[in-house]
């Protein structure tokens, strides 16, 4: 990933501290947490960085993404005398982070930890917690990480991949040779995970909604609009692989017998997330990040002139799914999941650069497009749209101004259809 992020402007109102690529927010982990990033090889001399306007900005960064579950990974190599914060600093900036940050915190992931953080840990440990020390687990290398997050899918400095890189030479007593890939093993006819939807399609028989994402979205819709913080919180990471492997397998999956309603949520997100193109496509990517030079009584029929250019199977798909976000927003009173919170959490899994990972300052539009997507999603998925109507010549409605009406009525989402190809719907 580059240094410098091309989406940041320099009207950001930390701008001067961003501009250094120190924090990244890079997707979901395994568990489907929301990851932020902390590179210290990207921190200029003190001199040339005010840290506390970089206390700011990371309560700044943080203040979006904690009222759900989050980790962080922090890179220590690069810390050095030259731009090394004072242990004052480093005191009152965890004074700083009361209970509103740590509360859903799930992991701190401390990468190539040295002696400097291990007398850090012992001058802190009276302040720390023994609940978040809990929380904190050290990695010597990126090997070890790896066990735990998609290391290609994090904003891994290169600074960081050459120190990785020469510890484990160090280790061996030699350059470690390079790692042979084996070749890939083709997918399962039943796969779910990992394939793309034209594979799927065709082991299913011309179905175009996926199975898994039939079955999760048919459980949600019967037992889960009601649940508070739907989508916001993990499950537990070995029962979501278990029910991967099963669905994979082609086996039935019960959802009650697993008595978590997070369960077939985070499966969900994982199945969007691990699809080799995302649902909205790389190619969509530049013109989705476009939505916030978009005047905004322009923006919904924006958003339906990108739709327009999907695939017919990733439109059908994409409507399904949103469809039922759509429902899940009607119910925010009780499950406290608005569009705009469910777009803070689908953002990320519907599009992505097709090189690196999307920045932080691409967090912005893209959870707007998605928020449109979910609010107004009868105007944006019309009647004429449905019916394969999407050439440009298309009816509009509403496109200046009676699509920014809020509170646009909902419909259900698409009855499933019977028969999911070995999936049992409980």
């Amino acid at each position: 990933m580059a240094d410098k992020d091309p989406m940041l402007s320099t009207s950001h109102s930390f701008y001067d501290v961003a501009r250094h690529g120190i924090l990244q927010v890079a997707g979901e982990d395994c568990y489907g947490r929301r990851v932020v990033t902390f590179s210290c090889c990207r921190m200029p001399p003190s001199h040339e960085l005010n840290h506390q306007r970089l206390l700011e900005y990371l309560k700044f960064t943080l203040d979006q993404h904690v009222e759900h579950d989050y980790s962080i990974v922090y890179f220590h190599y690069g810390l050095n005398s030259r731009n090394k914060p004072s242990l004052s600093w480093l005191q009152s900036a965890y004074k700083e982070f009361d209970r509103k940050y740590k509360k859903n915190l799930k992991a701190l992931y401390v990468v190539h930890p040295t002696s400097f953080i291990k007398v850090l840990w012992n001058l802190f440990r009276p302040l720390i917690s023994h609940k978040f020390g809990k929380k904190v687990t050290y990695f010597s290398y990126l090997s070890e990480l790896r066990e735990h997050l998609q290391c290609d899918q994090l904003p891994v400095p290169q600074e960081v991949l050459r120190y990785d890189e020469k510890l484990r030479g160090l280790h061996h007593g030699r350059r470690p040779p390079p790692a042979k890939t084996p070749p890939p093993r083709p997918p399962l006819p039943t796969q779910q995970f990992g394939v793309s939807l034209q594979y799927l399609k065709e082991k299913n028989q011309g179905e175009l909604i996926p199975p898994v994402l039939r079955l999760t979205v048919t459980y949600l819709r019967e037992k889960g609009l009601h649940t508070e913080g739907l989508f916001r919180r993990s499950a537990s990471a070995q029962t979501v692989r278990l029910v991967q492997r099963l669905l994979d397998q082609g086996k039935p999956v019960n959802f009650d017998d697993y008595g978590d309603i997070h369960v077939p949520a985070v499966i969900l997100k994982t199945f969007l997330r691990e699809l080799p193109q995302p649902l909205l496509t790389f190619e969509a990517y530049e013109r989705v990040m476009g939505i916030t030079n978009v005047e905004s009584s322009l923006r919904v029929t924006h958003c339906r002139q990108i739709l327009r250019s999907l695939p017919e199977h990733n439109y059908a798909v994409l409507r399904y799914l949103v469809a039922f976000l759509h429902t899940v927003s009607q119910e925010s009173m009780i499950n406290k999941m608005n569009s705009s919170n469910l777009a803070c959490v689908f953002g990320l899994n519907l599009i992505w650069p097709s090189q690196g990972t999307s920045s932080l300052s691409a967090l912005l539009p893209l959870n707007l497009f998605t928020e449109l997507l979910i609010e107004y999603y009868e105007t944006i998925f019309s009647a004429q749209e449905a019916l394969g109507d999407r050439g440009p010549g298309s009816g509009d409605a509403g496109g200046q101004g009676s699509h920014l009406v809020r509170g646009c009525g909902g419909t259900e989402p698409p009855q499933p259809s019977p028969g999911l190809s070995g999936l049992r719907v409980p």
